[in-house]
């Protein structure tokens, strides 16, 4: 009996550790245009493991939609060119039953995050923000590609 429980402990962590390594695959598309914070996402991200493109408008972000087929849109909402609601609305509009979009903001900006709901933004987060929180709101995402 005792080794039967161990062999289902083992069995149940082995496939945790399977279960990790597909959270691993997740193409995400990073639209922001702050040098500084890119830095700390695509370090966060890479770290966590995931595939990375990082653009630096919103216009930049949207012709790489059909290249790179996004598991998940991170955008600022203040960018040149094209603002974080027009990506949202341009995923959405691509991609209508799949790949989430969460929007990153600074204070004051509740209307606008608001509007971006609106428009069909899954998640946002108020700048600044852990690096922790990013990869925990990343993961909730993983979670649902896989089911």
């Amino acid at each position: 009996m005792n080794y039967f429980i161990l062999l289902k402990y083992k069995l149940f962590n082995l496939t945790c550790l399977l279960t990790e390594f597909k959270f691993c695959i997740m193409k995400i598309l990073v639209a922001e245009d702050d040098q500084l914070m890119v830095k700390m996402l695509e370090f966060r991200l890479k770290k966590d493991g995931h595939d990375i493109v990082i653009t630096h408008d919103g216009r930049e972000a949207v012709a790489k939609l059909d290249e790179f087929k996004p598991d998940l849109v991170i955008t600022d909402i203040m960018m040149p060119y094209l603002s974080g609601l027009e990506v949202v609305s341009a995923v959405k509009k691509k991609y209508p039953t799949g790949t989430p979009v969460v929007i990153l903001s600074g204070m004051g900006q509740e209307n606008v995050v608001l509007e971006a709901f609106q428009l069909g933004a899954d998640d946002y987060m108020t700048k600044p923000f852990s690096p922790n929180e990013l990869s925990v709101r990343v993961r909730r995402f993983d979670l649902s590609l896989v089911k």
